[in-house]
């Protein structure tokens, strides 16, 4: 159980609600945001004292029905009630390392897909097996430092590589606060990963942006279904956008393609042609 982490979670989740969306009356102004503890301790049907010793991360680990019950009152979404069972140390926690060794049979894939650029990302956002394809519309991964394949190291440089794009995408901003919120739910999974936990406390020191997110709390965010790159050789090029989750290695298969006939269609098959060295991207 992470209390600290489990009280802070709460609190953000506490805080963004508003009296009427849980069908309270406003009454007169408040004076913080949100709902107050006890509302959400009458909501949850537990005491108010239990609640505020769980924000403060004073509480014994609550059980099930009350994490449910909590959940609930908070109005929390499918994966942020998973994230708050994972936080309490009621669900399966992985606290072991994050796996980066990708199945043959996902590699043997990744070269069959026709007109499809595809890689593999490890839960901590690792680009660990890609095809020419990918390599050609993003960039060659094979002669960059493992620790540079890193797409949140790509989407939060920090200062000193402040001058790195996210290879000309449209929604830059989006895949940053997925990237976040990936790696919170990560954290969650594998808190005595020091890979983990040394990325998140990496871009936390470098990068304003990313701290600022992190402080959110936020574990859910919309799927990104199509992304326009701008690439340097082609142009813009708009995919669909399409992620597999390869659940028992905790990893995900991400897939950009277009359909037959599309423009799309038509600059992923002259990607195809030009290759890896077309990935030279406009900054």
């Amino acid at each position: 159980m992470d209390k600290q982490e489990l009280g802070a979670f709460l609190r953000s989740r506490r805080e963004r609600l508003r009296p009427q969306d849980v069908g309270l009356p406003s009454g007169p102004r408040r004076r913080t945001p949100g709902l107050r503890r006890e509302e959400v301790a009458v909501l949850a049907h537990i005491s108010t004292e239990y609640y505020i010793r769980l924000e403060q991360g004073r509480a014994p680990r609550p059980s099930g029905d009350v994490l449910a019950a909590i959940a609930g009152a908070l109005r929390l979404t499918d994966a942020e009630s998973d994230h708050l069972h994972v936080l309490a140390g009621t669900a399966p926690n992985r606290t072991g390392l994050h796996r980066r060794d990708v199945r043959p049979s996902i590699l043997a894939l990744l070269e069959r897909l026709p007109q499809t650029a595809g890689f593999v990302m490890s839960a901590a956002c690792e680009v660990l097996a890609w095809n020419d394809l990918a390599a050609a519309l993003m960039e060659d991964f094979a002669p960059l430092a493992p620790e540079d394949r890193n797409l949140a190291r790509r989407a939060f440089p920090g200062p000193e590589r402040a001058d790195e794009t996210l290879y000309g995408i449209s929604d830059a901003a989006e895949f940053r606060l997925s990237v976040v919120m990936q790696l919170r739910t990560t954290l969650a999974r594998y808190p005595c990963d020091p890979a983990v936990t040394g990325l998140v406390g990496e871009l936390r020191d470098a990068s304003p942006d990313f701290a600022r997110l992190w402080e959110r709390h936020d574990v859910q965010t919309a799927p990104m279904l199509t992304k326009t790159f701008r690439h340097s050789a082609v142009g813009e090029i708009t995919v669909d956008c399409d992620t597999l989750t390869l659940t028992e290695r905790d990893q995900h298969l991400v897939l950009y393609s277009a359909p037959p006939g599309s423009p799309g269609a038509e600059t992923l098959a002259l990607l195809n042609v030009l290759g890896a060295q077309a990935s030279d991207y406009l900054h």
